[in-house]
């Protein structure tokens, strides 16, 4: 009788079941991040100072706090932090009271995770005040709830958030995929150990191992986000 020969079990072994997915709003979602640029733009100009663009990249994406310390740093502006976030935040809320764009795809993809009842919050450097305005474009109905910077001790790029939002889901942050747009925040959600999918917006994003980046939402499908949970980290 032949001996058997052992074959190679060339499976791709199985990552954890997707248990929920994560969404940042200013650039994935909306397309905010020129908004907040003219409104930190607007702010500095009433102080006598103009905004040089190469400042833009560095701000983009980040806290408030970071953001705007930047600007002080760079402009010797003379007013306080605290004075210039809240300056800044309600220029913005002005902005967007005449609305914002949905980035491409967003729609569809906020309506499909609902229909496949995938479990899915909003988790945002933003403060909860501009978070509650875009939501009326957004629509609440579409997460389970809604993470802001300032409801955080640490927001992003600090894990903080995401462990945050995955906790209050009950969810393996393993299990999670985490949509960003920017470094920042897909750094924060690396630490937490999620998954990501980065859809650069204004500043290049790489591939990593554990990262996959895709040009626009509208390549994104929940069959599409649980396939790739699947693979090993």
């Amino acid at each position: 009788m032949a001996s058997s020969i052992p074959v190679a079990d060339t499976r791709m072994a199985q990552g954890p079941a997707l248990q929920a997915v994560l969404l940042d709003m200013d650039g994935t979602l909306v397309d905010t991040e020129g908004i907040w640029w003219a409104a930190e733009s607007e702010v500095f100009a009433d102080l006598g100072h103009v905004l040089d663009e190469a400042h833009r990249e560095v701000v983009i994406g980040g806290p408030m706090a970071r953001s705007v310390g930047h600007l002080i740093a760079a402009t010797g502006a003379d007013a306080t932090l605290a004075e210039l976030m809240l300056a800044v935040n309600i220029r913005f809320e002005k902005l967007i009271a005449r609305g914002a764009p949905l980035m491409p795809g967003a729609r569809r993809l906020l309506t499909e995770l609902a229909a496949y009842g995938v479990p899915t919050a909003l988790v945002s450097a933003s403060h909860r005040r501009t978070i509650d305005v875009m939501l009326r474009t957004l629509g609440a109905e579409n997460f389970a709830f809604t993470v802001a910077g300032d409801e955080v001790s640490r927001t992003k790029p600090h894990p903080e958030p995401y462990l945050t939002a995955a906790a209050r889901l009950g969810a393996d942050p393993a299990a999670c995929v985490v949509v960003e747009d920017t470094l920042t925040g897909v750094a924060s959600a690396e630490a937490a150990g999620c998954r990501v999918v980065a859809v650069p917006s204004l500043v290049p994003v790489e591939a990593a191992p554990g990262r996959t980046v895709v040009g626009s939402l509208e390549e994104l499908s929940v069959p599409f986000l649980r396939a790739l949970n699947a693979r090993v980290h």
